[in-house]
């Protein structure tokens, strides 16, 4: 059966599998007839089906069949069996674009037939509101064009950049798990707030417009943190107080060693390691 550049199949409807669908048809840059998608519950896909009208289906060979871009959307635990399924489908006129996080593009590579173009990318939870980040890398097959395929499908849901694969582990741990520590962040403000007596819901409105804005200057003013940091921080003010207390408290190192723990596990991750 002949392969159809425009078509996508999207292997698993979990959060960053819906998250691509939805900037896909928002965007415009694919029509709900140009996408499939795989999921494990008749429920799910007839949900899938209604919300978007795409093609949905339990079949993860029959979405597979025609696609030009395959995208591995499932959990890692639920690899093996994918790659068992649809393995021997794939041909190498397709891009297949893999979204588990710590399963390298060599695992992929033994799994399906000769030749098949892998590329491997780590996205974030702020995909789903289209701005997240993604960092990608090719495997053994995969050229500059099908690099290009994948970006373009990842630039729905937020900004790509590119690194090599060894770098893969940091960028899971930076930005993978980087939402994380910026909630964590948001949960101490918020009750540092509470403590000095401002309600709840003031105080969350404060910090995460805060935490928007802050990051706004950083992307679209292109301000370096240290430049924001004095920028904000007078002689003598409040800032340059709290700043020494979190210095104090080794802040700056526990976030090194945090993120260092990160890609050490994702590391463990990718050997197999429970």
């Amino acid at each position: 059966m002949a392969v159809d550049a425009r078509r996508i199949a999207i292997l698993g409807a979990g959060q960053i599998g819906e998250s691509l669908l939805a900037g896909l048809l928002s965007s415009g840059w694919r029509q709900p007839n140009e996408i499939v998608v795989t999921g494990r519950r008749p429920e799910r896909i007839g949900e899938l089906a209604e919300r978007y009208g795409v093609d949905a289906t339990l079949s993860n060979p029959e979405a597979v069949a025609r696609a030009g871009v395959v995208v591995i959307a499932v959990k890692p635990q639920d690899f093996d069996v994918l790659l068992g399924e649809i393995g021997g489908v794939l041909t190498p006129e397709q891009t297949v674009l893999s979204v588990a996080a710590a399963i390298p593009t060599a695992a992929i590579e033994q799994r399906v037939a000769p030749g098949v173009p892998v590329v491997r990318a780590m996205p974030n939870a702020p995909a789903t509101v289209h701005e997240g980040v993604a960092g990608v890398c090719p495997g053994a097959h995969a050229d500059d064009a099908h690099l290009v395929v994948a970006e373009d499908v990842l630039a729905h849901v937020g900004s790509v950049v590119r690194v090599p694969e060894r770098y893969m582990d940091a960028v899971t741990a930076v930005s993978g798990s980087g939402p994380a520590y910026f909630a964590l962040l948001a949960e101490a403000m918020i009750e540092a707030g509470i403590l000095l007596g401002l309600s709840r819901e003031i105080t969350t409105q404060l910090v995460v417009q805060t935490m928007l804005g802050t990051a706004r200057l950083l992307r679209d003013e292109q301000m370096h943190p240290v430049e924001l940091r004095e920028a904000v921080t007078s002689p003598g003010g409040t800032t340059i107080r709290a700043i020494r207390e979190l210095e104090r408290a080794g802040v700056r190192a526990a976030f090194l060693n945090a993120i260092q723990a990160a890609m050490e596990r994702s590391r463990e991750l990718a050997d197999g390691e429970a």
